[in-house]
């Protein structure tokens, strides 16, 4: 039998001097990523601050009744079952659906058309993108008091409009249906030139042979647009159609402004969730409710957003 033995050779000098200068440049090396942590530390301190601290503590909130002041009282799932008993909110909800339904599904349509025809060969291209943008960065509290004159019942644009055509005049700031317009309006005019601009994006991404390869083959604008633009579009749209939905079901500044008081006008007409919530919290004090009317408010988002991409999807599979 032959033994085996093991022999360790001893470190070197060069070993010796490598470990030390490892040991050495440990410190220097903390340092120096300490230095990039605190560079840009106070981005993650404002975000958890004012970002992940507001969310936690509005889960908390939403167990408890608070008025603001006073000392917060523990009720567990009461605000929530509250909130399923609550007709006004469900009526809040139906509100809010309406005005999206009537302002998103248009709004769309006519930013896809004004897209098509900004990628076209037409004069002035740069200053109609513009123009479609400007909508978007200007304040929605001056863009809700213009509309409340262009529809004003007595001497707004839109009835004098109506009176100069031979029609009506139309009750649009005390009518149910006429203050859901109103703000719809004001939905389309802000959003149409935003997602147009989208839309134009996408466009441009599209492989300008495949619309010359329509024209060689004789296909007509129309039918260029229907079967190849929507087609590659697909992403474009499913990304525009939910960032509409988050938008839609957030609405708020409009009714606000243009319907003073925060009841929504007649009948609570023009009262969206985010209204509804905002008079709950701080009209009323009622902070636990709000709180768990914003938690309501983001699972409705979601399955709404989720049920967009399906058919978005499902759409496309077709």
């Amino acid at each position: 039998m032959t033994t085996t033995t093991a022999v360790t050779a001893a470190p070197g000098p060069g070993a010796v001097t490598t470990a030390a200068a490892t040991g050495q440049q440990r410190p220097k090396r903390k340092r120096e990523l300490l230095s990039l942590y605190l560079a840009i530390s106070p981005f993650y301190i404002i975000f958890a601050a004012f970002g992940i601290f507001p969310i936690i503590f509005s889960i908390y909130l939403s167990f408890h009744a608070w008025d603001g002041i006073g000392s917060m009282k523990y009720v567990g799932w009461g605000q929530y079952g509250y909130l399923i008993h609550d007709n006004e909110f469900w009526y809040s909800l139906l509100h809010t659906v309406e005005i999206w339904v009537i302002s998103t599904v248009p709004m769309l349509m006519l930013a896809l058309v004004i897209a098509f025809l900004l990628n076209t060969q037409i004069r002035f291209k740069t200053a109609y993108r513009v123009a479609y943008f400007i909508p978007n960065i200007t304040s929605i509290v001056a863009i809700a008091i213009i509309f409340g004159s262009i529809f004003a019942n007595n001497f707004g644009i839109v009835n004098s409009f109506l009176h100069a055509l031979g029609g009506g005049q139309v009750q649009w700031l005390t009518d149910p249906w006429g203050i859901r317009v109103a703000i719809a309006a004001m939905v389309v005019w802000r959003w149409t030139g935003y997602n147009a601009i989208i839309y134009l994006a996408g466009l441009q991404a599209i492989n300008s042979d495949l619309f010359e390869a329509a024209r060689v083959d004789g296909a007509s604008q129309v039918q260029t647009f229907f079967r190849i633009t929507i087609p590659l579009l697909r992403p474009v749209i499913l990304f525009t159609v939910i960032m509409s939905t988050i938008g839609g079901l957030q609405i708020f500044t409009e009714s606000q402004v243009l319907i003073p008081g925060n009841s929504g006008g007649t009948n609570n007409a023009g009262e969206t969730m985010v209204l509804y919530l905002y008079k709950q919290a701080f009209t009323q004090q009622q902070f636990g409710y709000g709180a768990a009317l914003g938690w309501a408010l983001f699972l409705i988002i979601l399955i709404a957003s989720i049920i967009n991409w399906r058919l978005v999807q499902l759409r496309g599979r077709d």
